[in-house]
Protein backbone atom coordinates (compact mmCIF):
# COMPACT_ATOMS: atom_id res chain seq x y z
CA UNK A 1 0.00 0.00 0.00
CA UNK A 2 1.72 3.37 -1.02
CA UNK A 3 2.20 5.74 2.25
CA UNK A 4 0.89 9.51 1.78
CA UNK A 5 3.21 12.27 1.27
CA UNK A 6 3.26 14.52 3.97
CA UNK A 7 3.22 17.77 3.41
CA UNK A 8 5.96 20.39 3.87
CA UNK A 9 5.75 21.95 7.47
CA UNK A 10 5.48 25.71 6.80
CA UNK A 11 8.03 27.30 9.93
CA UNK A 12 7.57 30.63 8.26
CA UNK A 13 11.56 31.11 7.87
CA UNK A 14 13.46 32.78 5.21
CA UNK A 15 16.53 30.24 5.37
CA UNK A 16 18.08 27.29 7.63
CA UNK A 17 20.36 29.98 8.97
CA UNK A 18 17.08 31.47 10.69
CA UNK A 19 16.78 28.26 12.79
CA UNK A 20 19.66 29.31 14.84
CA UNK A 21 18.42 33.21 15.37
CA UNK A 22 16.05 34.75 18.11
CA UNK A 23 12.88 36.25 17.16
CA UNK A 24 14.90 39.64 17.34
CA UNK A 25 17.69 38.36 15.23
CA UNK A 26 15.53 37.21 12.40
CA UNK A 27 13.55 40.73 12.48
CA UNK A 28 16.98 41.86 11.71
CA UNK A 29 18.11 39.65 9.19
CA UNK A 30 14.90 40.13 7.07
CA UNK A 31 15.48 44.21 7.40
CA UNK A 32 17.02 45.37 3.62
CA UNK A 33 20.94 45.71 3.84
CA UNK A 34 21.78 49.01 2.04
CA UNK A 35 25.30 49.14 1.18
CA UNK A 36 27.13 52.33 -0.34
CA UNK A 37 27.99 51.40 -3.93
CA UNK A 38 30.75 53.51 -6.05
CA UNK A 39 28.55 55.70 -8.93
CA UNK A 40 31.66 54.12 -11.21
CA UNK A 41 30.19 50.17 -10.85
CA UNK A 42 26.13 50.93 -11.51
CA UNK A 43 25.34 50.96 -15.48
CA UNK A 44 22.08 52.37 -16.24
CA UNK A 45 18.91 49.73 -17.11
CA UNK A 46 19.01 48.19 -20.82
CA UNK A 47 16.07 50.36 -23.08
CA UNK A 48 15.03 52.04 -19.53
CA UNK A 49 11.93 53.84 -21.47
CA UNK A 50 11.73 57.05 -18.48
CA UNK A 51 13.96 59.94 -18.89
CA UNK A 52 15.61 61.47 -16.29
CA UNK A 53 14.82 65.29 -17.33
CA UNK A 54 17.12 68.04 -16.29
CA UNK A 55 14.76 70.34 -14.94
CA UNK A 56 13.62 72.71 -12.24
CA UNK A 57 13.11 69.26 -10.07
CA UNK A 58 16.21 68.11 -10.77
CA UNK A 59 18.19 71.56 -9.53
CA UNK A 60 15.73 70.95 -6.11
CA UNK A 61 16.75 66.78 -6.08
CA UNK A 62 20.58 67.96 -6.24
CA UNK A 63 20.11 70.33 -3.50
CA UNK A 64 18.26 68.15 -1.16
CA UNK A 65 21.17 65.31 -1.82
CA UNK A 66 23.94 67.98 -1.14
CA UNK A 67 22.33 68.86 2.00
CA UNK A 68 20.60 65.70 3.56
CA UNK A 69 22.10 63.01 1.36
CA UNK A 70 20.25 60.33 -0.17
CA UNK A 71 17.25 59.61 2.47
CA UNK A 72 15.52 56.92 0.16
CA UNK A 73 17.96 54.25 -1.07
CA UNK A 74 18.29 52.94 -4.71
CA UNK A 75 17.61 49.43 -5.93
CA UNK A 76 20.07 47.80 -7.28
CA UNK A 77 19.94 44.48 -9.32
CA UNK A 78 23.71 42.17 -9.64
CA UNK A 79 24.88 41.56 -13.10
CA UNK A 80 26.89 38.37 -14.17
CA UNK A 81 29.61 41.00 -14.57
CA UNK A 82 29.35 41.51 -11.12
CA UNK A 83 28.71 45.53 -12.05
CA UNK A 84 25.53 46.22 -10.72
CA UNK A 85 22.06 47.68 -12.51
CA UNK A 86 19.95 50.22 -11.67
CA UNK A 87 16.15 48.99 -11.08
CA UNK A 88 14.58 51.99 -9.43
CA UNK A 89 16.27 55.38 -8.43
CA UNK A 90 17.29 56.48 -11.64
CA UNK A 91 16.83 60.29 -10.91
CA UNK A 92 18.26 59.56 -7.55
CA UNK A 93 21.59 58.13 -8.73
CA UNK A 94 21.80 61.41 -11.49
CA UNK A 95 21.47 63.90 -8.70
CA UNK A 96 24.39 61.93 -7.04
CA UNK A 97 26.43 62.40 -9.71
CA UNK A 98 25.80 66.26 -10.21
CA UNK A 99 26.40 66.87 -6.14
CA UNK A 100 29.53 65.28 -6.86
CA UNK A 101 29.20 62.35 -4.48
CA UNK A 102 31.18 59.24 -5.38
CA UNK A 103 28.63 56.63 -3.78
CA UNK A 104 24.74 56.07 -3.49
CA UNK A 105 23.16 54.12 -0.39
CA UNK A 106 21.32 51.20 -2.40
CA UNK A 107 19.71 48.21 -1.42
CA UNK A 108 21.07 45.35 -3.51
CA UNK A 109 18.27 42.66 -5.44
CA UNK A 110 18.86 39.30 -6.65
CA UNK A 111 16.24 39.42 -10.02
CA UNK A 112 16.36 38.01 -12.89
CA UNK A 113 15.59 40.42 -16.08
CA UNK A 114 11.51 39.76 -15.87
CA UNK A 115 11.50 40.70 -12.45
CA UNK A 116 13.73 43.64 -12.34
CA UNK A 117 11.75 45.13 -15.73
CA UNK A 118 8.48 44.44 -13.63
CA UNK A 119 10.05 46.30 -10.29
CA UNK A 120 11.50 48.74 -12.83
CA UNK A 121 8.05 49.55 -14.42
CA UNK A 122 6.25 49.58 -11.21
CA UNK A 123 8.12 52.18 -9.26
CA UNK A 124 8.53 54.64 -12.28
CA UNK A 125 4.59 54.56 -12.79
CA UNK A 126 4.41 56.54 -9.92
CA UNK A 127 5.79 59.14 -11.19
CA UNK A 128 3.43 62.55 -11.24
CA UNK A 129 4.17 63.83 -14.92
CA UNK A 130 5.13 60.66 -17.38
CA UNK A 131 5.47 61.38 -21.40
CA UNK A 132 2.94 58.88 -23.54
CA UNK A 133 5.72 57.45 -25.20
CA UNK A 134 7.74 56.62 -21.79
CA UNK A 135 4.38 54.85 -20.50
CA UNK A 136 4.24 52.84 -24.11
CA UNK A 137 7.31 51.43 -23.89
CA UNK A 138 6.96 50.59 -20.08
CA UNK A 139 3.64 49.08 -20.58
CA UNK A 140 4.81 47.18 -23.34
CA UNK A 141 7.93 45.94 -21.61
CA UNK A 142 5.77 44.76 -18.60
CA UNK A 143 3.21 42.78 -20.66
CA UNK A 144 6.23 41.27 -22.44
CA UNK A 145 8.02 40.56 -19.35
CA UNK A 146 4.67 38.46 -17.64
CA UNK A 147 4.19 36.84 -20.85
CA UNK A 148 7.56 35.30 -20.64
CA UNK A 149 7.02 35.05 -16.82
CA UNK A 150 3.66 33.36 -16.53
CA UNK A 151 2.89 31.89 -20.31
CA UNK A 152 -0.12 34.08 -20.40
CA UNK A 153 -1.94 34.35 -23.81
CA UNK A 154 -0.95 38.05 -25.10
CA UNK A 155 -0.81 39.88 -28.23
CA UNK A 156 0.24 43.15 -27.59
CA UNK A 157 -1.08 44.95 -30.96
CA UNK A 158 -4.05 43.26 -32.87
CA UNK A 159 -6.66 42.79 -30.43
CA UNK A 160 -9.44 44.79 -31.28
CA UNK A 161 -9.44 47.95 -29.01
CA UNK A 162 -11.58 47.77 -25.91
CA UNK A 163 -12.29 43.77 -27.17
CA UNK A 164 -11.92 41.47 -23.75
CA UNK A 165 -10.96 37.83 -24.55
CA UNK A 166 -12.93 34.87 -22.74
CA UNK A 167 -9.80 34.26 -21.37
CA UNK A 168 -7.30 37.06 -19.13
CA UNK A 169 -4.80 38.10 -21.57
CA UNK A 170 -1.77 39.94 -19.77
CA UNK A 171 -2.80 43.41 -20.44
CA UNK A 172 -5.53 42.56 -18.41
CA UNK A 173 -3.15 41.64 -15.80
CA UNK A 174 -1.57 44.52 -16.35
CA UNK A 175 -4.04 46.73 -15.66
CA UNK A 176 -5.34 44.86 -12.68
CA UNK A 177 -2.15 46.72 -10.94
CA UNK A 178 -2.14 50.01 -13.05
CA UNK A 179 -3.77 53.59 -13.23
CA UNK A 180 -4.43 53.18 -16.32
CA UNK A 181 -7.70 50.83 -17.86
CA UNK A 182 -7.17 47.90 -20.02
CA UNK A 183 -8.42 49.90 -23.31
CA UNK A 184 -6.25 52.60 -21.96
CA UNK A 185 -3.10 50.34 -21.65
CA UNK A 186 -4.13 48.75 -25.34
CA UNK A 187 -3.59 52.24 -26.66
CA UNK A 188 -0.46 52.94 -25.49
CA UNK A 189 1.17 50.23 -26.59
CA UNK A 190 -0.07 50.70 -30.08
CA UNK A 191 1.93 53.73 -30.14
CA UNK A 192 5.30 52.34 -29.96
CA UNK A 193 4.34 51.38 -33.61
CA UNK A 194 4.42 54.74 -34.40
CA UNK A 195 7.33 56.70 -36.20
CA UNK A 196 9.98 58.44 -33.68
CA UNK A 197 8.44 61.76 -34.96
CA UNK A 198 5.60 61.03 -34.79
CA UNK A 199 5.95 59.51 -31.62
CA UNK A 200 7.27 63.13 -30.17
CA UNK A 201 4.70 65.23 -31.53
CA UNK A 202 2.31 62.88 -29.43
CA UNK A 203 5.00 63.65 -26.38
CA UNK A 204 4.10 67.48 -27.59
CA UNK A 205 0.59 67.21 -27.52
CA UNK A 206 0.13 68.01 -31.29
CA UNK A 207 -1.60 64.51 -32.16
CA UNK A 208 -3.89 63.41 -29.49
CA UNK A 209 -4.22 59.65 -28.09
CA UNK A 210 -6.85 58.28 -30.16
CA UNK A 211 -5.98 59.85 -33.78
CA UNK A 212 -2.36 58.23 -32.94
CA UNK A 213 -3.44 54.80 -32.04
CA UNK A 214 -5.05 54.56 -35.58
CA UNK A 215 -2.12 56.56 -37.19
CA UNK A 216 0.00 53.94 -35.28
CA UNK A 217 -1.76 50.94 -38.40
CA UNK A 218 0.26 52.80 -40.97
CA UNK A 219 3.14 51.02 -42.37
CA UNK A 220 6.56 52.68 -42.33
CA UNK A 221 6.52 54.10 -46.05
CA UNK A 222 3.18 55.81 -45.00
CA UNK A 223 3.93 56.99 -41.92
CA UNK A 224 7.08 59.00 -43.48
CA UNK A 225 4.80 60.06 -45.69
CA UNK A 226 2.70 61.67 -43.01
CA UNK A 227 5.34 63.17 -41.43
CA UNK A 228 6.05 64.85 -44.82
CA UNK A 229 2.68 65.95 -44.99
CA UNK A 230 2.39 67.29 -42.05
CA UNK A 231 5.72 69.16 -42.63
CA UNK A 232 3.94 71.07 -45.29
CA UNK A 233 0.73 71.63 -44.17
CA UNK A 234 1.87 72.84 -40.86
CA UNK A 235 -1.27 70.95 -39.26
CA UNK A 236 -2.01 67.33 -38.00
CA UNK A 237 -4.58 64.97 -38.43
CA UNK A 238 -7.96 64.88 -36.87
CA UNK A 239 -9.33 61.66 -35.07
CA UNK A 240 -11.79 61.65 -38.24
CA UNK A 241 -8.85 62.07 -40.76
CA UNK A 242 -6.50 59.70 -38.97
CA UNK A 243 -9.37 56.71 -39.42
CA UNK A 244 -9.82 57.64 -42.87
CA UNK A 245 -5.67 57.33 -43.39
CA UNK A 246 -5.94 53.69 -41.88
CA UNK A 247 -8.69 52.68 -43.98
CA UNK A 248 -6.72 53.58 -46.96
CA UNK A 249 -4.16 52.08 -45.89
CA UNK A 250 -5.81 49.16 -44.86
CA UNK A 251 -7.04 48.52 -48.64
CA UNK A 252 -3.32 49.16 -49.97
CA UNK A 253 -4.48 52.73 -51.68
CA UNK A 254 -2.61 55.46 -49.06
CA UNK A 255 0.38 57.49 -50.95
CA UNK A 256 1.14 61.10 -50.58
CA UNK A 257 -1.24 62.25 -52.64
CA UNK A 258 -4.44 60.61 -50.53
CA UNK A 259 -2.64 61.92 -47.68
CA UNK A 260 -2.72 65.40 -48.53
CA UNK A 261 -5.81 65.18 -49.71
CA UNK A 262 -7.46 64.52 -46.33
CA UNK A 263 -5.48 66.80 -44.44
CA UNK A 264 -6.87 69.78 -46.93
CA UNK A 265 -10.46 68.38 -46.03
CA UNK A 266 -11.19 70.70 -43.29
CA UNK A 267 -10.13 73.50 -44.12
CA UNK A 268 -11.71 73.30 -47.74
CA UNK A 269 -14.53 72.74 -46.17
CA UNK A 270 -14.08 75.59 -44.16
CA UNK A 271 -12.87 77.20 -47.04
CA UNK A 272 -16.32 76.52 -48.92
CA UNK A 273 -18.70 77.50 -46.28
CA UNK A 274 -17.04 80.90 -46.47
CA UNK A 275 -17.73 81.02 -49.94
CA UNK A 276 -21.38 81.42 -49.04
CA UNK A 277 -20.54 84.47 -46.55
CA UNK A 278 -21.07 88.21 -48.29
CA UNK A 279 -18.42 89.14 -46.07
CA UNK A 280 -15.85 85.98 -46.31
CA UNK A 281 -12.73 88.06 -46.79
CA UNK A 282 -13.20 90.02 -43.87
CA UNK A 283 -13.94 86.98 -41.55
CA UNK A 284 -10.28 86.91 -40.41
CA UNK A 285 -9.68 90.77 -39.65
CA UNK A 286 -12.70 91.02 -37.40
CA UNK A 287 -11.06 88.27 -34.73
CA UNK A 288 -7.24 90.32 -35.19
CA UNK A 289 -9.07 92.97 -34.33
CA UNK A 290 -10.73 91.90 -31.20
CA UNK A 291 -6.70 91.01 -29.92
CA UNK A 292 -5.10 93.22 -31.63
CA UNK A 293 -4.19 95.58 -28.65
CA UNK A 294 -2.60 92.29 -26.72
CA UNK A 295 0.06 91.80 -28.95
CA UNK A 296 3.06 93.75 -30.29
CA UNK A 297 3.20 91.51 -33.54
CA UNK A 298 0.82 88.73 -34.79
CA UNK A 299 2.32 86.23 -37.49
CA UNK A 300 -0.08 84.62 -40.07
CA UNK A 301 1.21 81.65 -41.30
CA UNK A 302 -0.59 81.13 -44.53
CA UNK A 303 -0.48 77.77 -47.13
CA UNK A 304 1.18 78.25 -50.70
CA UNK A 305 -2.35 78.95 -51.96
CA UNK A 306 -4.76 82.12 -53.48
CA UNK A 307 -7.53 80.75 -52.12
CA UNK A 308 -10.17 82.32 -49.79
CA UNK A 309 -8.46 81.22 -46.77
CA UNK A 310 -4.94 83.47 -47.81
CA UNK A 311 -7.00 86.21 -48.94
CA UNK A 312 -8.67 86.52 -45.36
CA UNK A 313 -5.20 86.87 -44.15
CA UNK A 314 -4.19 89.61 -46.48
CA UNK A 315 -7.21 91.17 -45.61
CA UNK A 316 -6.22 90.95 -42.20
CA UNK A 317 -2.54 92.09 -42.26
CA UNK A 318 -0.57 95.37 -42.49
CA UNK A 319 2.22 94.30 -44.17
CA UNK A 320 3.35 90.99 -46.38
CA UNK A 321 6.91 89.03 -46.13
CA UNK A 322 6.84 86.33 -48.99
CA UNK A 323 9.81 83.98 -47.95
CA UNK A 324 11.06 81.87 -51.35
CA UNK A 325 13.74 79.81 -53.02
CA UNK A 326 15.69 81.63 -55.75
CA UNK A 327 14.24 79.40 -58.63
CA UNK A 328 12.22 79.57 -61.35
CA UNK A 329 8.82 78.20 -59.85
CA UNK A 330 9.55 80.49 -56.32
CA UNK A 331 9.81 83.66 -58.63
CA UNK A 332 6.63 82.29 -60.87
CA UNK A 333 4.84 82.09 -57.58
CA UNK A 334 6.00 85.55 -56.17
CA UNK A 335 4.35 86.80 -59.30
CA UNK A 336 1.41 85.39 -58.51
CA UNK A 337 1.10 86.75 -54.95
CA UNK A 338 1.96 90.06 -55.60
CA UNK A 339 -0.95 90.31 -57.97
CA UNK A 340 -3.41 89.08 -55.54
CA UNK A 341 -2.01 91.75 -53.07
CA UNK A 342 -1.99 94.53 -55.22
CA UNK A 343 -5.92 93.48 -56.04
CA UNK A 344 -6.84 92.99 -51.86
CA UNK A 345 -4.83 96.78 -51.39
CA UNK A 346 -7.08 98.29 -54.24
CA UNK A 347 -10.09 96.95 -52.89
CA UNK A 348 -10.03 95.51 -49.22
CA UNK A 349 -6.64 96.31 -47.56
CA UNK A 350 -5.53 99.62 -48.68
CA UNK A 351 -2.94 100.29 -45.96
CA UNK A 352 -1.17 96.95 -47.00
CA UNK A 353 2.75 96.84 -47.98
CA UNK A 354 5.16 94.47 -48.99
CA UNK A 355 7.70 93.76 -46.52
CA UNK A 356 10.86 94.27 -49.14
CA UNK A 357 13.96 92.77 -47.18
CA UNK A 358 16.31 90.17 -48.18
CA UNK A 359 18.43 87.60 -46.39
CA UNK A 360 22.20 86.69 -47.74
Amino acid sequence: MASKQRKPIDLGLDNYEELFMNEQERKENRLPRIYDIPLSEIDEFPDHPFQVRMDEDMDQLVESVKERGVITPVTLRRKEDDRYETVSGHRRIKACELAGLETVPAEIKELTRDEAILLMVDSNLQRSYILPSEKAMAYKMRVEALKRQQGVRTDLTSVPLGQKLESRTTREIVADNSPDSYTQIQRYIRLTELAPDLLQMVDEGKIAMRPAVELSYLNDIEQQDLIAAIDEADATPSHAQAIKMRNFSKEGKLNPEVIESIMMEEIDAFALSLKEDPNRHIYLRRYVNTVRQYFDYILIDCSPSLGVMTQNALVAADSVMIPVDPEFFGAEGVEQIVATMNDVQRNMNPALYLDRKSTR
